[in-house]
Order: C-alpha cells, then structure tokens, then sequence
C-alpha cells in the first residue's frame, strides 16, 4: 500500500493533536508536498545539514524531527544563512520535513511519558494538565512528577538517571545525602516549569538546559536540580518513539521502513 506524506501526517495528528502545543511552537509540515509518496522515514532530534545527508544516503524523501526547523518566520530563504541552506538543500532532494515538538512531549504515551519509562518511574501524575485535553483524560500536558515509596538520596538518583540514560556525566545541585521522594521531570529546557515543580512539592527537578541563577535560587530554597542535558533527556525518548512509529505503519499495512538517524548527536561533548 503506497505511503503519502498525508498519510503521516494525519497520524501524528491522531497521536500527538497539533492543539496541544504550547503558543509559541511551530510543528506540522515544515517542508514539503502532502501528496507525494513516501519511500523511507528518517527519524532525528533536529534537522541539520549531516541529518539532510543521511536521509539522501539511506533513500529517505521523509524526516521526522523533534525540533522544528522553522520556529520563527523566516524573512528570506536563501543559502546565505544556515536555516535557509537547510530548507533548500531539502526541496531540491524532494525530501519532505515534519515535526512534532511540544505536542509529542505532551500527549500520552508521549516524550514525557516514554522518559519516565526510560528512568523505571511508573507512578506518576502531570504537572500542568492541558486546558484543551478531552474529558477523561488526566495526563496530557507539560512535565511529569512522581513520588517513590521510599526516599533516596540525590546521589543515588544521580546514578539512577546516568545508568537509565546511558551517559557519562549530569550537573546536580544541593547535597548528594538529601533525601527526595516527590520529583518532577521535565523534557528538554524545563526552567519555565519551575515554579510548578515548587508549588507541587517536589524536592528535586530532572531536566536540561538550566541556568546559574535559577539552579542556585531553587537550591537555597531546598530544592535539588538534575541537569541531564536538553539532548539527553530527549532523544532517548524520541527513538522509542521512531519504534512506535514503524509498529504503527506496519499495522495499518504500509511497508515503509523507519531509520534511526545515526547523524543524531549530543551538541556538547565531555571530558
């Protein structure tokens, strides 16, 4: 059965409504024509010019990202600026760009939901639930917060993320003996949440992308921050997604394989 760009699109609707993004965020078709035929999916966090050339590489017209490449709109389109090569370089292979950002971290069995998987916590409520859900529907919306049954220490659950996660190093505040049992776990740059994660109780905040400031007032307050890194607390959860993705284009009878982008890197390295 042929695969058409429309056909995607109107299952990542289905799966992640494009009204449950927050106000500022751009996600759909970024890039592309709704009728054409799908000959591969390429899955990628952001859509950077060695992802474009893997997709040409492995036979992808299709790229699924994360991150929109047009967030704000743009003024020009041209190869002098980095965004405007990128757009180029995609409609001249005929590859098509969709993405799925706040909206996928929102929605059940979304990003939010598979990094709670990715870190063993099964009991969990939202933090903020989305004014647009169905009735019934308690979970979607931004961030998670669980409560163990018993405490542990920060320096354990700093083990805990890097062991689930698989990365060598995590930036934490407060003192490794503090012991948590209420913590809220936010996907990506999590720091407009804050303040909910604190009037919601929790004693420590999992999450990328945090700043000095912010870091050192919540913790004189108490409260224990665990930067794991925008990238690191997301793309684990966007591959289980990419899975997903083909288990659900093989149910509906379409035999389009879904990759994996190998291109998909950690911005910042370590030493």
């Amino acid at each position: 059965m042929c695969l058409k760009v429309r056909d995607i699109e109107n299952i990542m609707e289905e799966y992640a409504p494009s009204k449950f993004k927050v106000s500022y965020d751009n996600v759909g078709l970024m890039v592309g024509d709704s009728e054409e035929e799908v000959k591969g999916i390429l899955i990628a966090l952001d859509c950077t010019l060695k992802v474009i050339e893997e997709a040409k590489e492995k036979g992808c017209n299709f790229i699924l990202t994360h991150h929109p490449l047009i967030f704000n709109k743009p003024s020009s389109i041209t190869s002098g600026t980095l965004q405007g090569k990128k757009i180029i370089e995609l409609i001249k292979n005929n590859i098509n760009l969709y993405s799925s950002h706040t909206n996928l971290d929102a929605v059940y069995g979304g990003l939010n939901t598979m990094i709670m998987k990715k870190l063993g916590f099964e009991n969990y409520s939202t933090m903020e639930l989305d004014s647009k859900r169905e009735p019934g529907d308690n979970e979607t919306g931004i961030g998670r917060l669980t409560i163990l049954d018993e405490s542990m220490s920060i320096g354990d659950l700093c083990r805990l993320v890097k062991s689930k996660l698989h990365i060598p190093f995590i930036r934490y505040t407060g003192d490794e003996s503090w012991k948590v049992n209420k913590i809220a776990v936010i996907n990506g740059s999590g720091e407009d949440f804050f303040g909910i994660a604190k009037k919601l109780g929790a004693q420590c905040i999992i999450t990328g992308d945090t700043t000095y400031h912010d870091a050192s007032d919540y913790t004189e307050e108490g409260i224990s921050i665990i930067d794991v890194g925008h990238f690191e607390t997301e793309w684990p959860a966007f591959k289980m997604f990419g899975e997903l993705l083909q288990e659900q284009l093989k149910e509906k009878g379409y035999n389009v394989e879904v990759i994996i982008s190998e291109k998909t890197s950690r911005v910042y390295k370590f030493k």
